[in-house]
């Protein structure tokens, strides 16, 4: 695929504790490489790949797209999350990242949650829960049945990933598109219900094509 040669662009987001291993998991994802050193991400970073995304449901079954995906990468810090959550609205889906090896960071998985809640696009946004570093298991303090009930909680899928290694990297975006695009094939498909008032309609319009995910909340 060629610049331009797609046809759709998705923008993901990864957030969860600084440590968790958000930016290398991005970088396995994208390049499929492992960088052991621990670089703390200032503000926002992204990374992009192109995929090609087969149609499993409704009227478009086995149909298959051109995906360029933005795979944004966020600072765990509190001192930028003004900035960080800025960038929730226009993110279309969510990768939330906690490491196995700290109960801390799954503990602050309900402040990032609720943080989501209130500036994603919408109150029920597409998200995967990521327990991650899953190779350092002598280290493990996060047990898979906690963050199973976690997740089933939420109503979302759950997956246990290692940077490292590359175990499960690419089922968990791979989950995260498929909602991205099945969602997005709800908003074409069904048209939004008639608004209540006229800033109903307004507020769709200048979400851009079918393809604003907030008609599908």
């Amino acid at each position: 695929m060629t610049d331009g040669d797609y046809d759709y662009l998705i923008k993901l987001l990864a957030l969860g504790d600084s440590g968790v291993g958000k930016t290398t998991f991005l970088y396995r994802y994208t390049d499929n490489k492992f960088n052991p050193k621990f670089i703390t991400t200032v503000g926002i970073d992204f990374r992009e790949k192109r995929v090609v995304y087969t149609a499993s449901n409704g009227t478009s079954t086995g149909k298959t797209f051109k995906v360029h995906l933005q795979l944004w990468d966020t600072a765990g810090q509190e001192r930028f999350r003004s900035l960080t959550t800025a960038f929730f609205r226009d993110a279309m889906g969510f990768l939330l990242m906690f490491d196995l090896t700290s109960q801390q960071s799954f503990l602050n998985v309900r402040n990032w949650m609720s943080q989501l809640q209130a500036n994603a696009y919408c109150e029920n946004p597409d998200i995967v829960l990521v327990g991650n570093k899953a190779d350092l298991a002598d280290q493990r303090e996060v047990q898979e049945k906690q963050a199973k009930e976690l997740a089933d909680k939420y109503g979302i899928p759950y997956f246990e990933t290692s940077a490292a290694t590359g175990s499960e990297v690419d089922m968990a975006v791979i989950t995260l598109l498929d909602l991205v695009m099945k969602r997005m094939e709800q908003c074409v498909d069904k048209p939004p219900p008639e608004p209540a008032n006229g800033n109903g309609a307004a507020k769709l319009s200048e979400g851009g094509p079918p393809s604003d995910r907030k008609c599908a909340c």
